[in-house]
C-alpha cells in the first residue's frame, strides 16, 4: 500500500441556490450550453469549442484551451467550469494499477472513487451519493447513512479526471483509455436516479457532446428498489443492471438488506429478469459470502433454484468474498465453502465467477469506502 499526499486547494467555488452545487456546463443540455455562452455576450459556437475541450480533450483548464482568446476562455471557464472535486488524498495498490481518490467536494462533504487498470480494460468505481441510506449492516458506506445525492457534473467530474489520469498515463503501463464505468461506489444509484442517468446519458453521448463510452460498458447496480428498476428498464438504454442480493430468502435477506421488507426477493428478480427480457442485457447478481450467514449450500441451491425458474441465460452470478471493515462482526466465507457454494451453483448452469477483490487493502474495494481522510 502506498499513500500518495495530494496538496489541497481550500478554496471554494461558489455556491448554486440552497447549498446546491454551483452550475457546471456537464449540468447544461448541448442547447443550454449555447445560451449559457451566449448569455456571456460569446458567440454560440464556442459552447462546441468548450465541449471539445471538455469531453474530447479531458480538460476544463482555460490555459489550454489555446483555440479561443484568452479573456474569453477566462471568462468562460470561471463561470461554466467551477472546481467541484478537490483531491485530498490518494492511496494505490496492485503495484500502482489501482488508485483510490478521496475528493472533497464545494461543501466539504467527501466521496470516493476507484480506479482500477487491468491488462485488457480500465474500469472506474464511481460514488453517485455522500454516504448511503440503505444501511446494509455489512457495508462501511451503509452504515454511514445518507448526506446528499451527487449531481450529474459531481459524477461525470470523477468519470473525466480518471479518463485523464488514465490519458495521461498516470498509472502503470502507458497512455490508455477508460473503458469501463460501474456505479458500485458510495451510495445506491437508483436512489439518485435523475442524476445517476443524466450521467449514463452523457457517458455515451458522441463527443463533443460527451464522452462517447459504450452503454455496455456501463454498469448500474442496486439494491433492489424495484419502482426504479422497473423505471430504468423503460429507458431501454442497454447498460448492465447488477443487483446486489445476497441472500435468496427473505427472512435473511431483510436482515442483511433492509430494503428487503419493502420489496421482496422475489420482487427484485421479477423486476431484474424483465429488465432481461427487454433489454437482452444479461443480469448480473452481486452476493458478498459471509462466513456461517448466507454461505451455506443450501442458500447457493435456493438461489439456483428461483434464478431457473424465471429462465435461463438470463442471469450471471458474482460471488464476492466479503471484504473487512473496521469493527464490523462480518468475516468473509472460507474458501472451501466458497468453492462449494460457487459448484452448487455452477450445477444449477448459473455462470457463476467470483468476483476480483481489488483494492481491499487500501478499502477501496466493495463495501469498504467511507470516505475517511486519516
Amino acid at each position: 500500500m502506498t499513500a500518495t499526499p495530494i496538496a489541497l486547494d481550500l478554496s471554494a467555488p461558489r455556491r448554486g441556490p440552497r447549498g446546491k452545487p454551483p452550475r457546471h456546463f456537464v449540468d447544461l443540455t448541448p442547447e443550454q450550453r449555447v445560451t449559457a455562452v451566449t448569455e456571456l455576450g460569446e458567440k454560440a459556437f464556442r459552447a462546441k469549442q468548450l465541449a471539445t475541450h471538455y469531453f474530447q480533450h479531458l480538460t476544463d483548464d482555460p490555459e489550454a484551451m489555446t483555440d479561443l482568446p484568452k479573456a474569453t476562455r477566462d471568462l468562460l471557464a470561471a463561470d461554466l467550469f467551477p472546481q467541484l472535486l478537490t483531491p485530498v488524498r490518494a492511496l494505490q495498490a496492485d503495484g500502482g494499477t489501482t488508485v483510490k481518490t478521496l475528493w472533497r467536494l464545494f461543501d466539504g462533504v467527501k466521496v470516493e472513487s476507484v480506479l482500477m487498470r487491468y491488462r485488457n480494460r480500465s474500469t472506474l468505481c464511481v460514488s453517485s451519493e455522500v454516504g448511503c441510506g440503505m444501511a446494509c449492516p455489512f457495508c462501511a458506506t451503509g452504515q454511514l447513512g445518507l448526506t446528499r445525492n451527487l449531481s450529474t457534473a459531481e459524477i461525470v467530474e470523477q468519470v473525466r479526471r480518471a479518463a485523464r489520469s488514465l490519458a495521461a498515463g498516470e498509472l502503470p503501463g502507458g497512455p490508455t483509455r477508460l473503458s469501463n464505468v460501474v456505479f458500485m461506489g458510495m451510495g445506491e444509484p437508483l436512489a439518485n436516479y435523475k442524476a445517476v442517468m443524466e450521467t449514463v446519458r452523457t457517458l455515451i453521448a458522441p463527443t463533443p457532446d460527451g464522452l462517447g463510452m459504450s452503454a455496455r460498458n456501463i454498469t448500474v447496480s442496486t439494491v433492489g428498489l424495484v419502482p426504479a428498476m422497473e423505471k430504468l428498464t423503460k429507458e431501454q438504454i442497454p447498460v448492465t443492471l447488477a443487483l446486489s442480493l445476497h441472500a435468496p430468502d427473505d427472512e435473511l435477506r431483510s436482515e442483511l438488506v433492509p430494503i428487503n421488507t419493502r420489496w421482496s426477493v422475489d420482487e427484485a428478480l421479477d423486476a431484474a429478469h424483465h429488465y432481461f427480457e427487454v433489454t437482452g442485457r444479461r443480469v448480473s447478481i452481486e452476493y458478498a459470502m459471509m462466513r456461517d450467514i448466507n454461505d451455506q449450500a443450501w442458500r447457493a441451491d435456493l438461489l439456483g433454484t428461483k434464478l431457473n425458474a424465471r429462465g435461463r441465460g438470463w442471469v450471471h452470478c458474482n460471488p464476492i468474498p466479503l471484504n473487512p471493515t473496521p469493527g464490523s462482526k462480518w468475516t468473509a466465507s472460507d474458501p472451501q465453502v466458497e468453492q462449494e457454494f460457487v459448484a452448487r451453483l455452477r450445477a444449477h448452469g448459473i455462470p457463476t465467477t467470483i468476483r476480483d477483490t481489488r483494492g481491499s487493502d487500501i478499502d477501496g474495494a466493495c463495501g469498504q469506502l467511507a470516505a475517511e481522510e486519516d
